[in-house]
C-alpha cells in the first residue's frame, strides 16, 4: 500500500497517475476535497481509500505493517496564507507526526519541501542540508519558513543519530507546471494562466520590473514540467538507499517573458503581453531570480535529463489545456 497526503492536489494527483500506470493499485488518498473540482483530479484513478487527513493518523494505526511508502505532498501551499498558526499545524506538526510514524514502522517517506525556503536567493540555492547551511536561509513568508523549519528539524534528528524512517528524502520544487492544478485558482503556474488570454487572442499582462537590472517580463524562474518532478520521485521509489534533500528544478533559470510566449506559440500565435504594475504588497519581497543548484540530486544517481521549457509549454497545452478533457 502506498499513501499520497495531498493525493488530490497538483503535484499528489500526478505522482498517483504515475504509480497507477506502474501498476500499483493499493493507492490511499489523503485529502480533503470539499466543494470545488478537485476531485476530478483523481477521478480516473483506481484508489483502494481516501482518507479525511483528519483520520489519517488512525487509518495508518489500522493498517500498520502494510504501507511500504507515504507520499507527503498535504500542505497550505499558497505563500498568500497568513495565518501562521494554521501553518504550522498543517506543515511542520503534521510532517513531524508523520516523520515519527514512519520512523517506528518502517516506512519510507518521501515529501515536499520547497524553493520557498530560500527566501529572497542572497544565500543562493544549493540544497547543502547541513544545519549550518540551513540555518543562513531567511524564508520571506509562513508557508516557505513552515517548510524550512521541517527540514531543520530532519537536518537535526539525523545529525543527532535520532530515529529516521529507512529512507527519506525532502524535495525543493521549484516553479511547477502541468496538469491538475486548476483547483488553485490565483495559485495557478503561469501558463494556466496566459492560456485562456491567449485562446481569445488578448495580451497577456505580466509584472513591470522594478529592479533596475532586469527587463520588464525579465524576471527569471526555474520552471519545472510536473513530469519531471514525478520522474524524479518514481526514481527515489526505486532508489531506496537515497536519503537527502534535494531540489527538484531543472538548473536553469528562465525569464516570464519566455514562459508566457511559449504559450502564445504553442498555439502557433504570436506572443502577446503586456505589463502591469507589481502589487505594492508583494513589491519589496518580489523575487528576480531562482535556478536549482542540481548538482547534488545527480551525484545522488539520478541522470534522466529535464524537459526544455518549450517542450514542457507545448505539451501541456497540446495534450492538457487544449483538450476537453483537460486532466491527467
Amino acid at each position: 500500500m502506498i499513501v499520497v497526503t495531498g493525493g488530490a492536489g497538483f503535484i499528489g494527483s500526478n505522482i498517483l497517475a504515475a504509480l497507477d500506470q506502474r501498476g500499483e493499485h493499493r493507492l490511499v488518498v489523503s485529502d480533503r476535497l470539499r466543494s470545488n473540482d478537485k476531485w476530478r483530479n483523481i477521478a480516473k484513478r483506481e484508489l483502494a481509500d481516501i482518507v479525511h487527513p483528519d483520520r489519517l493518523f488512525d487509518f495508518l494505526e489500522a493498517h500498520r505493517g502494510s504501507v511500504r511508502a507515504i507520499f507527503h505532498m498535504g500542505a497550505i501551499s499558497a505563500t498568500t496564507e497568513t495565518d501562521a498558526d494554521k501553518i504550522v499545524e498543517n506543515n511542520f506538526a503534521l510532517s513531524l507526526a508523520l516523520w515519527e510514524w514512519c520512523a517506528k514502522n518502517g516506512t519510507r517517506l518521501i515529501y515536499a519541501s520547497s524553493a520557498a525556503t530560500y527566501g529572497d536567493g542572497t544565500q543562493g540555492f544549493d540544497d547543502d542540508w547541513s544545519i549550518g547551511h540551513l540555518a543562513k536561509l531567511r524564508p520571506m513568508n509562513p508557508y516557505g519558513w513552515s517548510k524550512h523549519l521541517f527540514d531543520r528539524r530532519v537536518s537535526r534528528i539525523v545529525a543527532e543519530g535520532g530515529p529516521t524512517p529507512p529512507q527519506f528524502a525532502g524535495l525543493k520544487f521549484f516553479n511547477v507546471y502541468g496538469p491538475n492544478e486548476y483547483h488553485k485558482g490565483g495559485q495557478q503556474s503561469v501558463v494556466a494562466q496566459v492560456y485562456p488570454v491567449a485562446v481569445e487572442g488578448g495580451a497577456f499582462k505580466l509584472f513591470r520590473s522594478h529592479n533596475p537590472d532586469y527587463p520588464d517580463g525579465g524576471q527569471t524562474r526555474d520552471f519545472i514540467w510536473i513530469g519531471d518532478c514525478v520522474d524524479v520521485m518514481m526514481w527515489l521509489l526505486d532508489s531506496p538507499h537515497v536519503n537527502g534533500i534535494f531540489n527538484v528544478g531543472t538548473g536553469t533559470a528562465r525569464t516570464f517573458l519566455d514562459l508566457a510566449s511559449a504559450v502564445y506559440r504553442a498555439l502557433g500565435k504570436a506572443p502577446a503581453i503586456d505589463f502591469r504594475d507589481t502589487p505594492l504588497a508583494i513589491r519589496d519581497k518580489y523575487q528576480y531570480f531562482t535556478e536549482a543548484r542540481m548538482t547534488r540530486l545527480r551525484e545522488a544517481g539520478y541522470t534522466k535529463p529535464f524537459t526544455s521549457l518549450e517542450d514542457g509549454v507545448t505539451r501541456y497545452v497540446a495534450d492538457y489545456l487544449a483538450r476537453p478533457d483537460s486532466y491527467q
